[in-house]
């Protein structure tokens, strides 16, 4: 009999769509091959990330590459950033699961490449027609790139499809990549797709206009660079165009608004050693979260001037 499952995946993001992907043959494997599964996108707002309980409305319900939550409708959870787990009573909510099912580890640098090896490891899966997908994932999300050039400059079909998630990649553009992704379909053959194609060509034009934005914009204290793009139109940009204009720039912080939120973004430069700062740290002191090398902390969309007061009490406390 056909059972319906849930994945609750980070939304707009190439690692949340890849991590979907897998953990579909991960459920499919595991709880059968009859499993119907369907997507839900999350976010993260005002005040923190939450899964809400409405999502977890099938059979089988996963949250992957997002924060943990302690419903007894939650049956799968695969998490990496060190904000996973929040309060004391998710801490020990997580700590006494005894399902075998629920996996944290902000070790890695992906929630894909986390889910292949608990897969290996654990149910002795292995996908290798995935094994390009996981790989493209953990280099994406833990900027493994060699230099800021390659991250920046888009060359390569996986970064221009990663632009067109981040701007795009809502459920009705991703749930049904993600099912072509489980069913082996390549990166490559969707970033050549005609509709990718047709929105990637706006996306790169905005993206050369934001890197002459980012670089009107910054400025240097010490060791960080801080810049402010309010009223630019856009609250997302490539987190690496800051390394690419300021090199020797240890630290970035920004602002960004949109209908929808004010954001603070906070990271440290991959090409550089690892600094002292545990970015997540500093995030979640303010209601936000992220890794040690990179975080966020989402406002209400009316809170630009707070924003800009928690960007510069960050940049100041990195500097």
């Amino acid at each position: 009999m056909s059972r319906s499952a849930r994945i609750a995946y980070h939304g707009h993001c190439f690692d949340g769509m890849s991590s979907a992907a897998l953990a579909t043959r991960v459920l499919h494997a595991l709880e059968g091959a009859a499993l119907s599964c369907r997507y839900s996108g999350l976010e993260h707002g005002p005040g923190g990330s939450y899964v809400p309980e409405a999502v977890l409305d099938s059979d089988v319900n996963a949250v992957v590459d997002f924060r943990y939550c302690t419903s007894p409708r939650l049956h799968w959870w695969f998490d990496h950033h060190a904000t996973g787990l929040v309060s004391d009573d998710e801490r020990a909510h997580f700590a006494a699961d005894a399902s075998g099912r629920k996996f944290f580890a902000p070790s890695y640098g992906s929630c894909c490449k986390l889910i292949a090896d608990v897969a290996e490891q654990r149910f002795g899966l292995v996908f290798p027609e995935l094994a390009s997908l996981v790989s493209v994932a953990d280099e994406i999300d833990a900027a493994r790139f060699p230099d800021a050039r390659t991250a920046v400059e888009l060359a390569s079909p996986a970064l221009q499809l990663m632009t067109v998630i981040e701007a795009h990649g809502d459920d009705a553009f991703l749930a049904p990549r993600i099912a072509a992704l489980a069913a082996g379909e390549s990166l490559d053959a969707l970033a050549a797709a005609a509709d990718v194609r047709a929105l990637f060509a706006p996306l790169r034009a905005a993206h050369l206009q934001m890197i002459d934005a980012i670089a009107a914009s910054a400025q240097r204290a010490g060791a960080v660079v801080m810049f402010d793009l309010v009223g630019s139109g856009r609250d997302r940009f490539n987190k690496f165009i800051p390394y690419y204009l300021h090199p020797d720039a240890a630290y970035a912080v920004a602002v960004t608004a949109a209908p929808q939120r004010a954001k603070i973004s906070v990271g440290s430069n991959p090409w550089l050693p690892p600094g002292a700062h545990d970015i997540a740290a500093i995030c979640a002191r303010y209601g936000g979260g992220g890794h040690r090398a990179v975080g966020a902390v989402s406002l209400a969309p009316h809170e630009i001037e707070r924003a800009r007061t928690i960007a510069q009490e960050i940049a100041r406390e990195l500097a």
